[in-house]
């Protein structure tokens, strides 16, 4: 078993944790999650990042980006590390701890369900590992900002579409319980097809899309809507935004 060390304990270091359910070491600012997250997944808080460094196979740096130069100094005996900080390249974290083996990775929070997306870059060696919480695309570090705003962004999406969609059921009488029902199924199960399809996307669009019928007049809408300049701009603004 691959020791790893969450430098961090927030959101990220809980799904990643989570999605492998393994024991693992944990520190953070004084917050009290390492404690939780060790308590909840049978691991250790540690009180501090060196030791952490001296014990983990892995070190995974999960905590704020602009904390890097505070707490690369007392990460000096990692050997292996696994960044999760958005906007900081493999050259700056090989920088800061000098002699580490550096993957960078932008996973989303579905891995806690093993059904994630980790866009990743560097190292290779622990692809293997991450593999073990859902798909691994590894891409050109240039493409990472974009990818991850492709994926790392997709569960808050999809969980502002889905709240439209409820609601707009709920606005149609359907009862809210079951206008949730109807859409987090109707998600799944439409993500499913799209790949039996080979994401064909039109060709899924043709199947239920009658000339004239109630999907046509639906996807009217939406497109009158701007659909899909919305997607365009929000994926620039992620882009052009930095670090999460």
């Amino acid at each position: 078993m691959t020791q790893l060390g969450f430098v961090g304990s927030g959101n990220m270091a809980r799904a990643l944790a989570s999605g492998l359910g393994e024991p693992a070491l944990f520190t953070d600012g004084g917050s009290g999650r390492a404690a939780a997250l060790a308590a909840q997944l049978g691991g250790v808080a540690l009180a501090s990042n060196a030791e952490l460094a001296e014990r983990a196979d892995v070190v995974v740096l999960a905590h704020k980006p602009a904390q890097l130069a505070a707490i690369a100094p007392q990460l000096s005996a990692a050997k292996v590390v696994l960044s999760l900080l958005g906007g900081v390249t493999v050259e700056q974290v090989e920088a800061a701890i000098a002699g580490a083996r550096v993957t960078r990775a932008m996973p989303n929070i579905a891995v806690a369900l093993r059904q994630g997306v980790t866009c990743v870059c560097g190292a290779d060696g622990l692809d293997e590992l991450l593999a073990r919480v859902g798909l691994v695309v590894r891409l050109p570090e240039r493409l990472l900002d974009a990818a991850t705003a492709v994926s790392g962004v997709a569960p808050a999406y999809v969980a502002l579409i889905a709240e439209a969609w409820v609601d707009a059921a709920v606005a149609q009488g359907i009862p809210a319980a079951q206008a949730a029902q109807l859409v987090a199924a109707s998600l799944v199960g439409s993500a499913a097809l799209l790949q039996d399809r080979g994401m064909d996307t039109l060709g899924v669009r043709r199947e239920v899309t009658s000339p004239g019928g109630m999907t046509a007049r639906g996807l009217r809408v939406l497109e009158r809507a701007g659909l899909r300049s919305a997607f365009s701009d929000a994926t620039a603004a992620v882009v052009g935004g930095g670090g999460r």
